[in-house]
């Protein structure tokens, strides 16, 4: 058979870090190990049951059989409008200020190929979502990194940013709550962002993924509700964290209209448009009882309870995220992200995610998720403090 080559492009794509973790859990488990798998980011509850009869309702109808329209069902869009009406009391023009997104990661991977010239400077958050490093990759950009440190909340400092590179910079991406930290933003942020984006003419991308995920009776804060933000830029929202719809693979981005105009252009060469039947599902999650929401939440807070307390119990002094499903976990001196959580699978059979996977200010920390039952998380705890690594004080 003959082998062919694949483009220069895709030789330059970032390598997928964790493939390997994967790989290292399919190991043990083939071993007939109990593996705890506390390193992956999929949800674990069911999409809830009114979405899951919607979708079943429009299966039926002849109408989603054929092709929908390209960029999405203005249905759609209203509910959108009417989402972020209600939650985040921001107004938002279906028409104009709403495209339809085959899930957040699509969009994320697509704003680059969609504002960007090969050679032009992306800010990147360090650590951050691995994905954005693959669309800069696409559009032959180049990253710029923004340190998110403990002792600044794990915000960026616009201080530290040379002038030149705020000059040279075309796109920012952010994403509060944050994927890996679970930090949350501040309202004077985001005003200090929209102000620099402003003065450099950088658009904002706003990564909203873990929007309704907020403990201690706050709820995350949108971008777009900041004076201004839909003058710089976008916010990316995605069903599969807030509706257990992750398979669905439905989002929307936000914001900005030339923007939201750019997306629509490039999807109508890529895509013809997501199924019916998920739109109207979709439609069904935004617009009707929001209880399941507030049942998710409240559950991610025990998780995260649970493994806080039980670790903090153990001698791990580590801080509780403020929102996301996602707990950081600063490690011991003497390893490596990568070298505890290879112990940690070893040892303990607890899978963990090594910072460095989330960029170089990542390391020394590991990602625990809240993606399983509080059981499974005390357990974990029980397996770690049978290694007689922490000193309880």
């Amino acid at each position: 058979m003959t082998k062919f080559p694949q483009s220069e492009l895709l030789n330059h794509l970032p390598k997928q870090f964790f493939a390997s973790l994967v790989g290292k859990v399919n190991f043990f488990l083939q071993e007939g190990h109990d593996v705890i798998n506390l390193g992956q980011g999929n949800p674990d509850q069911p999409t809830p049951e009114h979405i899951v009869k919607r979708l079943q309702k429009a299966a039926d109808d002849p109408i989603n059989h054929k092709y929908s329209p390209f960029q999405g069902f203005q249905s759609l869009k209203r509910a959108v409008a009417e989402f972020y009406m209600r939650e985040y009391q921001v107004e938002v023009n279906p028409d104009k200020e709403v495209a339809i997104l085959f899930g957040g990661k699509a969009g994320l991977v697509e704003i680059p190929q969609c504002l960007l010239n090969p050679g032009d400077t992306v800010l990147v958050p360090d650590p951050g979502y691995p994905d954005y490093w693959s669309g800069v990759a696409l559009a032959k950009a180049k990253m710029e990194y923004m340190p998110l440190r403990e002792e600044h909340d794990f915000l960026p400092d616009y201080t530290e940013i040379d002038e030149e590179t705020l000059q040279q910079a075309k796109l920012m991406f952010l994403n509060y709550p944050n994927n890996p930290t679970g930090a949350v933003a501040t309202s004077a942020f985001f005003e200090e962002t929209v102000e620099l984006a402003r003065k450099q003419g950088i658009c904002i991308v706003h990564d909203f993924a873990y929007g309704a995920i907020g403990f201690d009776g706050e709820k995350p804060i949108s971008f777009l509700e900041t004076e201004g933000a839909k003058e710089v830029g976008i916010e990316i929202y995605t069903l599969s964290k807030t509706y257990n719809m992750a398979g669905w693979r439905v989002g929307f981005a936000i914001g900005n209209e030339s923007v939201i105009a750019a997306i629509n252009l490039l999807q109508d060469h890529i895509y013809v448009s997501l199924f019916g039947g998920i739109q109207e599902a979709a439609i069904a999650a935004l617009t009707e009882d929001q209880e399941c929401v507030r049942k998710l939440n409240v559950m991610y807070e025990r998780r995260r309870n649970v493994l806080i307390d039980g670790l903090q119990s153990i001698g791990w002094h580590v801080l509780a995220p403020k929102g996301s499903f996602f707990a950081w976990l600063k490690i011991p001196s003497g390893y490596t992200s990568e070298q505890f959580a290879d112990l940690l699978l070893e040892k303990a059979y607890v899978a963990v995610a090594p910072g460095i996977g989330f960029g170089q200010y990542g390391e020394g920390y590991v990602r625990v998720g809240l993606l399983t039952s509080e059981g499974h998380l005390r357990e974990a705890v029980s397996r770690i403090k049978a290694l007689n690594i922490f000193e309880k004080k």
